[in-house]
Order: C-alpha cells, then sequence, then structure tokens
C-alpha cells in the first residue's frame, strides 16, 4: 500500500512538472492579449471624444429668418439653408477645408411673352440667374451673399446686367434676436424678400411691388431683427437711401417705377441723407400672416445747388396673407410720398417725366390648390391690381402744371403647375385696363418656367 501511495504521488508530481511549462506560456498569451484589447478599448474612447469635439464644433443652426415667410436671406435661399441643415465644421481660421460650413442656393426663370395686339413684339428671355451662397464661421455669425445674371448675356452692347443682389454678415445675439450688415433686401411687402419663382403665382412679378416696391429693393446699412414666442417678428435697420438725383426726366424710367429709378443698390452710393426702415408681422394663427412696413428719409443726398435738396420719402405699406387647407389669399396696400418736389420740377418744364408728389398701388389675390398627386400639384389663381405711379404732382404756374397719371388696373389670371415645390411651369393672361405700350403695359399671354434649390 505505501508504495502504491509513493507511485501515484510521484506520477502527478511528474505530470505538474510537465505541465507547468505550458500554463505558465498560456498565461503570458492570454496577459498578452488582454494588454491589446485595452490598448484598443483606448484608441476607440480617444477615437469617440474626438468624433464628438467635431460635431459640437459642426453643430450650426440654420440662418435666423423673418417672420414673412422666412424672409433673410432671400426666401429660397432661406429654404435651402435651412433644410439643409449646414453640419460641416466651421472655423474662423483662414485655410479651412473646401466648403466646411458653407451651403449653396439658387434660382432662375425663363420668360415668354406674346402681346395680343402686336404679335410682332413677342420675346422669349432668360429673365434672371442666381447663385447664392452662406458660410457660418462659427454657431453665431454667418455670412450671406447672392449673385444675379439678367437677360442672358451682360456687356457694354447688351441689355443684360450682372449685380450682387445681397451681401452681409449676420450675428445672433440670443436665440430670438440678432444683427445684421451689409446689402440687405428692405423688408417691404409679401415679394421683396420673396422673389424666387416657385413663391409667387404667375410668369411676372405683380405690378404694385414691382413699379411702387421696387423688386428686389436693397440698401447697404444695419439691421436688427427678432421674434416673439406670441408670433410677432419684427425687422428694423438704419442705411442707405435713393438718391433724387439720379432722376431723368426725359427717361420713362419714373413713370415705369419712381424708387426704383433712383435707388442706389449700393453702387458709390450718396450716404450723406441715411433713410431708416421697419416692419412688424404677426404670425400668431396658423396660416395667416398680417403686417405692414415703412420707409422714410431724405434723399436729396445734400448734392450742391440742387432744388430738392430737403426732398423727403415715406414709402409705407400693410399686408395680410390667409392660407386656409388648399387655399391662399393675400392682399396688399401701398402708398409713397416725395416732398419739396416744386423747385425741382420747374427745372424740368417741358420734359415728360416730373418727379411725382404721391404714387400708391394695391392688389388682392386668389390661389386654389385644386389637384395635387405627390410632389406634383396645379395651382390656378386670379389677382386684380391697381396702381399710379404719379397719383400727384407738385403744384405749378397756370399752364405749365403735370396732370394726374391714369391709374392702371390688371387682371391676371393664370396657373402654376408645381412639378415638383421647386420647379415650376406658369401660364397666364394680363388684361390691362390703360394700354401703354411706352411701359409694355398691354394684353399679352405669358408662360414661363423657374426653379429654386
Amino acid at each position: 500500500m505505501q508504495h502504491n501511495h509513493f507511485g501515484r504521488g510521484a506520477l502527478a508530481l511528474a505530470l505538474g512538472m510537465a505541465l507547468s511549462p505550458a500554463a505558465h506560456a498560456d498565461e503570458a498569451a492570454l496577459k498578452s492579449e488582454i494588454d491589446a484589447l485595452r490598448a484598443e478599448v483606448a484608441a476607440l474612447q480617444a477615437a469617440v471624444k474626438q468624433m464628438q469635439a467635431g460635431q459640437a464644433q459642426a453643430a450650426v443652426p440654420p440662418p435666423a429668418t423673418s417672420a414673412v415667410a422666412g424672409a433673410a436671406p432671400p426666401p429660397a435661399a432661406a429654404a435651402a439653408v435651412s433644410s439643409t441643415a449646414v453640419a460641416a465644421t466651421a472655423q474662423p481660421v483662414a485655410g479651412d477645408s473646401a466648403l466646411a460650413g458653407t451651403t449653396l442656393w439658387g434660382y432662375g426663370e425663363l420668360n415668354y411673352n406674346r402681346p395680343t395686339g402686336n404679335a410682332g413684339d413677342t420675346q422669349a428671355d432668360l429673365r434672371r440667374a442666381v447663385i447664392g451662397f452662406g458660410h457660418s464661421f462659427d454657431e453665431s455669425t454667418r455670412v450671406y451673399g447672392e449673385f444675379e445674371w439678367e437677360h442672358a448675356v451682360a456687356s457694354a452692347d447688351d441689355q443684360g446686367e450682372t449685380e450682387v443682389e445681397q451681401l452681409y454678415v449676420e450675428h445672433s445675439l440670443t436665440g430670438n434676436y440678432g444683427v445684421r450688415a451689409g446689402l440687405m433686401l428692405i423688408p417691404l411687402g409679401l415679394l421683396n424678400e420673396h422673389h424666387e419663382p416657385a413663391n409667387y403665382y404667375g410668369v411676372e412679378r405683380n405690378f404694385v411691388e414691382t413699379a411702387i416696391i421696387p423688386t428686389t429693393w436693397r440698401e447697404g446699412g444695419v439691421a436688427m431683427y427678432g421674434t416673439t414666442d406670441s408670433g410677432f417678428s419684427w425687422n428694423v435697420g438704419v442705411g442707405t437711401g435713393p438718391d433724387l438725383g439720379k432722376w431723368d426726366p426725359s427717361s420713362d424710367e419714373g413713370r415705369e417705377s419712381p424708387l426704383g429709378s433712383i435707388h442706389q443698390e449700393l453702387q458709390l452710393a450718396k450716404a450723406h441723407d441715411l433713410s431708416g426702415f421697419g416692419a412688424l408681422n404677426w404670425q400668431g394663427i396658423p396660416g395667416l400672416l398680417v403686417g405692414a412696413g415703412v420707409f422714410a428719409g431724405k434723399i436729396g443726398q445734400d448734392t450742391s445747388d440742387f432744388p430738392a435738396d430737403g426732398a423727403q420719402l415715406v414709402l409705407s405699406e400693410a399686408h395680410v396673407r390667409w392660407q386656409p387647407g388648399p387655399f391662399d389669399l393675400s392682399a396688399l396696400y401701398t402708398r409713397g410720398t416725395i416732398s419739396d418736389t416744386q423747385a425741382l420740377n420747374l427745372t424740368y418744364l417741358g420734359q415728360p417725366t416730373p418727379v411725382p408728389k404721391a404714387f400708391w398701388g394695391g392688389y388682392a389675390q386668389g390661389a386654389w390648390r385644386a389637384l395635387e398627386w405627390g410632389r406634383s400639384s396645379l395651382v390656378p389663381f386670379v389677382r386684380y391690381e391697381e396702381f399710379n405711379t404719379g397719383a400727384e404732382y407738385a403744384q405749378q404756374p397756370p399752364g405749365f402744371g403735370t396732370p394726374a397719371l391714369p391709374t392702371e388696373r390688371v387682371w391676371t389670371a393664370g396657373a402654376n403647375y408645381y412639378l415638383n415645390p421647386n420647379v415650376v411651369f406658369k401660364v397666364d393672361y394680363q388684361h390691362f385696363n390703360y394700354d401703354d405700350e411706352a411701359l409694355g403695359y398691354g394684353n399679352r399671354f405669358d408662360l414661363g418656367l423657374g426653379y429654386q434649390f
């Protein structure tokens, strides 16, 4: 028995001695694998922290918009930037990677106009093409710009134009308030800040917000904007204004649009006399927009020996838009006055276009989303407008005064066919109460194609 126990103990000792190197080898291998896994976990943790830091830095809020259906930058631009949700790194350091924190947008339209009384004046035109950009320097500061080409070809021998339509820096002070500085669209009416082709009905922009409130009216200056929880939004600013010294009494431009003929567009703009503007809108009920705005200031620009150096411009407007279900109903009225024009108009005696003392316009419009399938829809509409670019002139000596212009009345009926929300085909017919071939007023049939992105 003792011999047997000794044999078993010797066998166990021999097996232990034989297995001991293998056990030690397995333990060393396991420890090596654990160390490698720990290193990989640390590397992954570092990568996650780096990704989180990059995402926090790239979280750029969409650009602030005003209450009129998303106003600055221009509506197509604002919609494009908001929907894109700019999720790219935006560091305010020279040498950023290409397009970091930057978005692009644009719009364009091609129109066909056929006068019913003179088919020989039928024309087709690439009316405009626009490219815009936005860049976020950080979570509070952004820059917006828009560049426009009109009538396809711009040169000294052509009628086309190339222009900067907007260029301003915007800084958010809080979630609801901010400040802008640069070349900005004036926040008046329903169209000036929302002039992309998919945002209005008809081939051409309406006459009231073209002849009385010039489109696209822009000035250089500084503005503050904000919104409230009760549905109000506001925009107030100070900047450049029109220059009455640019008035040409021998041209039809002043009859076509009094302010459109003398606004400066920040092109070496005379800035001795600054102007102020303000707009207030309310959207406290879904589908309803009610608002008003005013622009005022001296427009003589301290020109030496100018007979109307003290001339004052006041342009005000009120608007409403209601969108119940498939319907879209809107109306607008605007009136402008220019003071101290009597002495200036005396120097224009015998010329066809003196400076008006008063000009005004208004319209009512209704549209109905009659058919809708997928992303496409058909929207017939009708619009009635009245406007007068020379409703009153300053009193002149007997026999030398200028009579008021007749009030133009225009009916427009047609339809917008939206292939999708950003591509639209348009057709309409316009009937004018007072034909004026020099200004292009006359019954006509129109076709149009527009896009925005």
